[in-house]
């Protein structure tokens, strides 16, 4: 096992990196003793470290986040039809949020008209995701929490938060170490699965079963960042359906062109 000291060298070296800087450092920790325990030279353990940050979270950001620019362009949008514009000229710099732009009109409406107008929603691993609230079917007054592993995210959201016109909170955390606990009336869980499992392979599992949501809309993506299907929706459906076996929970799926959606009801 590696020493306190080794270990927080470690952090320190990957958070060195202006790339990793701001993910929170219990979620580097965590991924760097495990990686010490396989690599007996430092270096190598930093450079293992950064590499499965990138699959998780890197890959999916071309550049760094303007986030102040970002929201001086929120505060310059006062009608829904302006925020709707700027919210998805944001959600491009993402790789994620940017594969869900052809269907973004369709997706929330239909994935959640059997549970809308939705009074309160948690956000998991969220990344930009956010930045589509302009096209959920949100009640009014409602509120909405987010968490990822980025603490400039969060900063970012919670100060984007009132120019969507909508209460929230946003906090960087470890889902594999910790689940929130508050209680919504919906959980979204888009895209997020199958990169926890690459980092913990009971995470998916533990989040359906201790998220305390009434409803949790859960997706998996339909082609790669390449672009490439290689079969990719009948393995995830299938992955997804081990996930919910024999749990009694009522579950709605939905097709769309790059991405397969399912809505859990727990109640």
């Amino acid at each position: 096992m590696a020493d306190s000291e080794t270990l927080d060298a470690l952090v320190s070296a990957v958070q060195s990196s202006a790339k990793y800087a701001t993910v929170t450092p219990e979620f580097v920790r965590k991924l760097g003793a495990q990686e010490l325990k396989k690599h007996s030279r430092l270096k190598e353990a930093v450079k293992a470290t950064k590499n499965r940050l990138h699959q998780v979270a890197g890959a999916y950001l071309a550049s760094p986040p303007k986030y102040e620019a970002w929201l001086d362009l929120l505060a310059a949008a006062p009608t829904l039809d302006e925020r709707r514009e700027v919210c998805r000229a944001l959600m491009q710099t993402h790789a994620s949020t940017r594969e869900r732009l052809p269907t973004l009109n369709q997706f929330y409406r239909v994935a959640l008209a059997e549970v809308a107008p939705v009074r309160s929603v948690i956000d998991i691993a969220c990344g930009l995701n956010p930045l589509a609230i302009p096209f959920m079917p949100l009640a009014e007054g409602a509120a909405y929490y987010a968490c990822d592993i980025y603490t400039d995210l969060a900063d970012f959201l919670n100060r984007a938060f009132p120019l969507l016109r909508i209460t929230g909170a946003a906090w960087a955390a470890d889902l594999t170490q910790t689940i929130p606990d508050q209680h919504t009336d919906l959980a979204i869980i888009v895209k997020a699965i199958p990169c926890l499992q690459q980092l913990d392979k009971g995470i998916g599992a533990r989040l359906l079963d201790g998220i305390n949501a009434d409803h949790i809309l859960v997706s998996y993506p339909a082609q790669s960042l390449g672009g490439s299907s290689k079969g990719m929706r009948a393995n995830y459906e299938a992955q997804f359906a081990e996930l919910v076996a024999g749990k009694g929970w009522t579950i709605h799926r939905y097709d769309f062109a790059t991405e397969l959606a399912f809505l859990i009801t727990k109640t």
